[in-house]
């Protein structure tokens, strides 16, 4: 497949005959994150399927819908289910979401996610504003012949989350219930969970999170130049951490038990992201 501007362009201009305005802020959310969709108002909704030359979301808990609509004042894309690479797409697929962000016309992005805290110092149902992250396996979405449209062909992500916009989240954290800390997200591909040794080599390269999303698009981000926040929920310990198996269903728990919390501090963020200069 050769991926060009025209290609996403089609699903630009499939989106613009039904939505007839620009979203300011494109939200990407995780595993069982979903309930923050409630919180937009005068909702326009998308299935992923009819969007030409998009993915489909396969994971049980993502919606497969782009939501438009307005958050704190504030014209917004929601994406309700991501993509991931265990589920066959390829890296360079996966950059489709925030190109297509971009040629919407989106000025900044914001990724969440579930992921299993490798801090022991972290707790199910804590947060993480995610600094910088590791990534030590598979491609890049960027590779292949370079779109110049969205990017120069070797690109700096050292301010890849943008610092005004991780203040920003630090300085909203107060009040909102919720345990704030800020980390190293480590990018593993799934879908299996990561070994107890896996985990011990990342604590030791500095992660304080893994995960199985939030790379591609963070990349991508980067690439187009777009300002970028991620928050990671933590919705389990590592394996390892605790004398305990993963299951999905401890996941879906805390999840279920941090939405309305999460999600009202995530609409904070959005009400005051006027305050940054991005």
């Amino acid at each position: 497949m050769e991926y060009t501007v025209e290609y996403y362009q089609k699903s630009a201009d499939a989106i613009r005959k039904l939505v007839p305005w620009e979203p300011e802020i494109a939200v990407v959310l995780g595993s069982f994150l979903g309930p923050f969709a409630d919180a937009i108002e005068d909702p326009i909704v998308i299935d992923y399927r009819d969007i030409p030359n998009f993915l489909i979301s396969t994971v049980p808990g993502h919606a497969g819908k782009l939501i438009f609509g307005t958050v704190a004042g504030r014209r917004v894309v929601c994406m309700s289910g991501r993509f991931h690479f265990y589920e066959g797409y390829d890296f360079e697929q996966l950059s489709a979401p925030v190109r297509l962000f971009k040629l919407l016309g989106a000025k900044a992005v914001i990724l969440t996610n579930a992921a299993g805290a490798v801090n022991a110092e972290y707790r199910p149902g804590d947060v993480m504003i995610v600094s910088d992250h590791i990534k030590l396996t598979g491609a890049s979405p960027m590779r292949g012949a370079n779109i110049d449209a969205f990017g120069p062909r070797f690109f700096d992500v050292t301010r890849m989350y943008t610092p005004e916009l991780r203040a920003l989240a630090k300085s909203c954290a107060e009040g909102s219930g919720l345990t704030v800390h800020e980390g190293v997200y480590m990018f593993f591909t799934g879908p299996q969970y990561e070994t107890p040794a896996e985990i011990r080599a990342a604590r030791i390269l500095g992660a304080d999170a893994v995960g199985m999303s939030t790379v591609t698009e963070a990349l991508t981000a980067a690439h187009c130049g777009l300002p970028l926040l991620c928050l990671s929920v933590m919705t389990n310990m590592a394996a390892g951490v605790l004398d305990q198996p993963l299951t999905t269903e401890e996941v879906l728990e805390t999840a279920r038990a941090i939405a309305a919390p999460f999600s009202g501090y995530l609409k904070k963020i959005i009400d005051r992201m006027e305050e940054v200069s991005l």
